[in-house]
């Protein structure tokens, strides 16, 4: 069973199309990436998906569960990490992940052994008691990645995940995705402006440009539609969403604010 199943998913606003008319199937176990300049759709297109926003058209299927008719049981299977900063600068780890574990209704008897089997898989067990304002950039990432998957859902989505991280911790994040993926077949989508990152974690990898799709495949097969015989991926990023004409209209203010609102609470 497919863990993702889009046909034409359609965001719009207004008159305005943020996300038109995009059809994906990604598989269980699958780390599929989605690429796109700022302002291309990429979040809105993950927040459809989490049951955040409602879609304009099309329909969307996550662990077979329909994103507008059964939002519950999808929110049920799924784990999300936005670029915002969501755990409590206040609260340790351990209150974090309590609070989350009421939430997603982890049976009372089963919530210590589950916190401390996630804060130990994500290697912040030795600080579990220690205010999260006084982690890391790296260790408010895996904190916000446990509460994701303190509920052990199939299906994990990750909105720039890297985004502020230096690269030690940087690296770190892309160990304990594929760990995910290899320990427990975690279905992961993510979005990242890293194309290191795309080609290190992603088994397919989808191109977004105003709101529509403009490539999808592999990383070898998205090179070799690049006419260059070395292409990289910043080759195959530039070949789809460059256009003199619109290229310095890409992104809002808003969204350079997100993004350097996250970098520097990482930093």
């Amino acid at each position: 069973m497919a863990m993702i199943d889009l046909y034409k998913l359609t965001k719009r606003f207004g008159t305005q199309s943020a996300v038109e008319s995009f059809s994906l199937i990604v598989e269980r176990g699958e780390v599929f990436g989605l690429l796109g300049p700022n302002g291309a759709g990429k979040s809105t297109l993950i927040k459809m998906l989490t049951t955040l926003l409602p879609s304009s058209g099309g329909r969307a299927t996550i662990a077979g569960y329909d994103i507008g008719r059964q939002p519950r049981e999808v929110q049920r299977r799924i784990g999300y990490v936005p670029q915002a900063l969501s755990v409590d600068g206040t609260l340790t780890g351990y209150e974090n992940l309590l609070i989350l574990a009421k939430l997603y209704g982890v049976p009372r008897r089963q919530r210590l052994d589950r916190i401390h089997a996630v804060l130990n898989y994500v290697g912040l067990d030795s600080v579990a008691n220690r205010l999260v304002n006084t982690y890391s950039g790296g260790m408010i990432r895996r904190l916000e990645v446990a509460q994701a998957t303190l509920h052990h859902p199939p299906v994990l989505f990750l909105d720039e995940p890297t985004v502020g991280l230096d690269p030690v911790a940087r690296k770190t994040m892309w160990d304990l995705i594929l760990q995910l993926r290899h320990d427990y077949q975690t279905t992961v989508f993510l979005t990242t402006h890293f194309m290191e990152e795309a080609e290190v974690l992603c088994d397919r990898i989808a191109m977004l440009y105003d709101g529509q799709q403009v490539a999808m495949g592999t990383v070898a097969a998205l090179k070799a539609t690049v006419p260059h015989p070395e292409a990289t991926m910043d080759d195959v990023f530039i070949h789809y969403t460059r256009n003199p004409l619109t290229i310095d209209h890409q992104g809002s203010y808003r969204d350079t604010s997100t993004t350097r609102r996250t970098a520097q609470r990482l930093g």
